[in-house]
């Protein structure tokens, strides 16, 4: 297993990113297993192990933190990205204490709800597979728990933990400030040469700013951290459609394709196997064309470098989601797909290192007061 932490820096990290009080009992951490419908893969089963030996250094911490308990929850992998939990799980100690390979083989063991799982533990850090980040936000509005969702999370992720997020956190809140003033997000791109301009609609939304610190009970959000976010208008008010609209284009693999934006929603307008594709999917589920999400990632100004996994590359710099945006304060959610195998959630990433066919060319924000270019040339203006 590559590079992990010692029991001391994951208590500093608690201390850092969830300023335990003594109100404060119980950490839980809750990992999705393989199982037939979604085999294991190398990374999975290397995240399994590091939350093993996570739990493992949590426990020894746990007096130190102040924590009566400390769980390990492993469930059965919900098949999609940003689909709800299951009802139950099992414990490590319910499985043996072993790293499981297959959730087919603990059917026979005893299981917990895990439901109790979230109730029981005000803090709660979840390296898994597939994103929990929209159920977990969902849920942590009851306000009985705080969460970090680390999705695809890798060993090299790790210096990512030790980066200064009391700066972090004040560069997110700052951009937080400019998109609840904006009404509209004009995006300048430029795909093979050629200009491409988006432009969304940001009234009737409040942005977000996840800058990886987590003090208080009922939020949830991504470790590692850093950007601020908003869920483009989608038109719900009778008689007031969205506004969005222009041209998105992806690099998909080595292939551009294109995407023509109306009152929000995308539809592929080039050819090639992606863009068919991608063509096909929004066929099969209309609510994945949704954009669902602007997002501003600020770790690339601290020389963070991508990894490949969408948890740390979307906080580099411009994303723009497609699909499920209910836990940001959308409307889209699991209701609006086929089944929860299809709910989905998608970054798409603009950094050249991801999409060196496109270029962020300017992304400024415009509202009452407000005419702030927050991005020229792929780089943040002033933070």
């Amino acid at each position: 297993m590559g590079e992990t932490l010692s029991s001391a820096e994951l208590a500093q990290l608690v201390r850092r990113v969830f300023s335990p009080t003594a109100a404060d009992k119980g950490l839980a951490l809750i990992v999705d297993v393989p199982d037939a419908k979604l085999p294991d893969n190398d990374e999975w089963a290397e995240r399994r192990r590091l939350a093993a030996g996570w739990y493992d250094g949590l426990r020894a911490a746990a007096g130190e933190l102040g924590l009566e308990r400390v769980t390990l929850a492993w469930y059965r992998n919900v098949g999609g990205n940003n689909a709800d939990l299951p009802a139950t799980g099992w414990t490590h100690e319910a499985i043996g204490g072993m790293v499981p390979d297959d959730a087919d083989t603990l059917a026979a063991c005893p299981t917990i709800a895990m439901a109790d799982v979230l109730q029981g533990h005000s803090i709660i850090i979840a390296p898994t597979e597939l994103s929990t980040t929209a159920p977990l936000k969902v849920a942590s509005r009851t306000g009985g728990f705080r969460a970090a969702t680390m999705p695809g999370f890798l060993p090299g992720m790790i210096p990512a933990l030790r980066l200064d997020y009391q700066e972090i956190s004040r560069r997110v809140e700052l951009l937080k400030t400019w998109l609840d003033a904006a009404e509209e997000a004009h995006l300048l791109f430029e795909a093979d040469g050629a200009p491409c301009r988006l432009v969304l609609d940001l009234r009737h939304r409040q942005g977000h700013a996840s800058g990886g610190l987590f003090p208080a009970n009922g939020v949830a959000g991504n470790l590692p951290s850093g950007e601020a976010y908003i869920v483009p208008y989608e038109g719900e008010h009778p008689g007031d459609p969205s506004r969005s609209c222009g041209v998105l284009p992806v690099q998909i693999g080595d292939e551009l394709v294109m995407f023509a934006v109306e009152a929000n929603r995308a539809r592929v307008t080039s050819d090639g196997p992606e863009a068919r594709r991608e063509a096909a999917h929004l066929a099969a589920e209309p609510a994945y064309a949704n954009l669902a999400e602007l997002g501003l990632g600020v770790l690339g100004d601290f020389g963070v470098q991508p990894c490949g996994s969408i948890l740390l590359d979307e906080k580099l710099g411009l994303h723009v989601a497609f699909g499920r945006s209910d836990h940001f304060g959308g409307i889209i959610g699991p209701k609006d797909f086929s089944g929860p195998e299809a709910v989905i959630h998608l970054d798409r990433v603009y950094i050249p290192a991801t999409q060196p066919r496109v270029r962020v060319r300017e992304v400024r924000l415009l509202g009452p007061g407000l005419d702030r270019p927050v991005i020229v040339d792929d780089r943040f203006t002033e933070l």
